[in-house]
């Protein structure tokens, strides 16, 4: 097993004697982007996608990925042992949520399920329940789905093939190829929306990607990637950090940017979004709240709970109805007879 490490050096082809991995405010198995059908304007704005590929993309590899090894945040799932394990459980945690409300639960969870065996022979309502307030519960289910095909197809160990991970529940193609990289270092294009906005930066010359993942940006992506696998899985991990602490969306710090002489971007005077506005998420009255607040009151609860209890945690009837037929399609809540609710058993 390989697991990338900031802590300790991972020789490389190209640049020998490097000492890897990282995490993000913003990540997931969603939809992620590129501006333009053709793919890129390439670096500084002059070559096209083959540049890029080609000497632009060596050209960035050693600036990045000398910056990471110098800069790179110490988190639990890089150091060595994790293991593929703790790289999974990092990847579906990160999901949409930032590193600093993932690392209390993260390490709890690990604690309490060392392995997916561990998490498999609970029921799922564990899972949802030890998710806490990370949000998008969902993913615990799909976490607890994943340990089970991997308890029962894997014989309990991570899969490392790739296609074996896309075909394990809740898995897709950004874990995948997360897993295989940071847990296994292998050369797969890992892009989540810090990743993505460097590359709009650095080589399409775009303040912003698009609002859904393209063809041509996942071209791009593998293009970028440095040949040998070593390097490949520090790129992916160095790239990801950048995005997000460096070139982040909001103050993108170009001062301390590696790349900033290449930057298309910065090369063409930072030109301001001009795409679609960009959208927010609102969670204040949403169904999303409702939500949270029911599974509040199951994850606290040691005993199914009557309708009259959680009535009691939203004001509109027709709203908190709604949200609680939601949690049950889900397979998040589980109604019995008597008016009383649970957390699935199975």
């Amino acid at each position: 097993m390989t697991a990338i490490s900031a802590a300790s050096p991972t020789p490389s082809a190209d640049r020998p004697d490097r000492p890897e991995h990282t995490a993000r405010p913003e990540h997931a198995d969603r939809p992620e982007h590129t501006d333009r059908p053709d793919g890129t304007a390439g670096l500084n704005g002059t070559a096209g996608l083959n540049g890029a590929a080609g000497a632009g993309g060596a050209a960035l590899h050693g600036p990045v990925i000398d910056w990471f090894d110098a800069h790179a945040r110490d988190l639990p799932w890089r150091r060595p042992e994790a293991g593929p394990w703790g790289v999974m459980v990092s990847e579906f945690m990160l999901q949409q949520t930032p590193v600093n409300r993932v690392l209390p639960v993260y390490e709890q969870w690990l604690a309490r399920w060392p392995t997916p065996a561990d998490l498999a022979a609970e029921p799922p309502g564990e899972a949802v329940r030890a998710w806490g307030r990370l949000g998008y519960p969902r993913r615990a289910l799909r976490l607890h789905g994943a340990a089970v095909a991997i308890r029962e197809r894997h014989g309990g160990r991570v899969p490392s093939d790739h296609a074996e991970l896309l075909a394990l529940p809740g898995v897709g193609e950004y874990t995948a190829a997360a897993v295989a990289s940071f847990a296994y270092g292998q050369r797969h294009a890992v892009m989540d929306t810090n990743v993505r906005r460097v590359f709009a930066r650095a080589v399409s010359g775009r303040e912003f990607p698009p609002d859904a993942t393209t063809a041509a940006e996942r071209k791009l992506a593998r293009a970028l990637l440095p040949a040998d696998e070593p390097t490949a899985a520090r790129w992916a991990a160095a790239t990801m950090e950048l995005g997000a602490l460096v070139c982040t969306a909001r103050t993108p710090d170009c001062a301390r940017c590696p790349i900033t002489a290449q930057c298309a971007w910065r090369a063409a005077g930072s030109p301001a979004h001009d795409g679609p506005p960009r959208r927010g998420q609102t969670y204040a009255g949403t169904d999303r709240q409702v939500r949270g607040k029911l599974l509040a009151v199951l994850r606290e609860a040691v005993a199914p709970v009557p309708q009259a209890a959680l009535d009691k945690v939203w004001h509109e009837p027709v709203q908190r109805a709604r949200a609680l037929d939601g949690l049950v399609a889900d397979g998040l809540v589980e109604p019995l007879d008597g008016g009383l609710y649970r957390l699935p058993l199975t």
